[in-house]
């Protein structure tokens, strides 16, 4: 009986590991994820004397390409900054106009170079993305804490970015009576789904 019982674990153990050596191998490939621009939200705050501001974004497109084996990242998210509403309209036409320049610059980007920290490939990680985030015409380089929720195929995620947009070269909307913060936060929840690189899986089979 002891020695079948030891079989039995040892049965069990490979299983067990064998198991998680195919999923470590799937997870080490090139994944791509898509994010539905209908269901992310692109929110900001930004804070003055008097009260807080808070408005939205519109997402354009998002596809970012990773591999958490070699955590090397590449793709583009764009934001639509000509939507950008707080629900004054006053208010609107001067960020569009004097802050922002939305005409001149329509489009705020973010290009991922480099992923960081453990990698599930469901359930929940931790992970941190490095990129250039472009806006107002200017790059500027950015990490991001990213809590990545994957479900079958299906992803989301939130993150926060806090910008200091005067610093970076836009106008302080602040006047001798109203002063408003040198920074605005920029909270993103993105939903989408991962694709695997069936191309690359095929390559290293072979």
């Amino acid at each position: 009986m002891h020695l079948r019982h030891r079989i039995i674990l040892s049965l069990i153990s490979l299983t067990i590991l064998l198991a998680a050596g195919s999923s470590c191998a799937l997870w080490a490939q090139e994944m791509t994820l898509e994010l539905d621009p209908a269901n992310s939200k692109v929110e900001f705050t930004l804070s003055d004397v008097l009260h807080t501001v808070h408005g939205s974004f519109a997402l354009k497109s998002g596809m970012i390409h990773f591999n958490p084996s070699s955590g090397s990242a590449s793709g583009l998210v764009v934001v639509d900054v000509r939507s950008g509403q707080s629900g004054n309209s006053r208010r609107d036409r001067r960020m569009h106009e004097d802050i922002l320049q939305s005409e001149q610059y329509p489009d705020a980007t973010f290009a991922p170079t480099k992923m960081s920290g453990p990698c599930s490939p469901q359930g929940n990680s931790a992970i941190q993305v490095d990129g250039i985030f472009r806006i107002h015409g200017s790059d500027h380089p950015i990490t991001l804490a990213i809590p990545l929720q994957i479900n079958g195929s299906a992803a989301n995620f939130k993150t926060e970015l806090v910008l200091p947009y005067v610093k970076w070269g836009m106008k302080n909307p602040s006047t001798f009576v109203l002063r408003v913060s040198d920074k605005v936060t920029l909270d993103v929840a993105a939903t989408g789904h991962v694709v695997r690189d069936t191309q690359s899986a095929d390559s290293a089979v072979h």
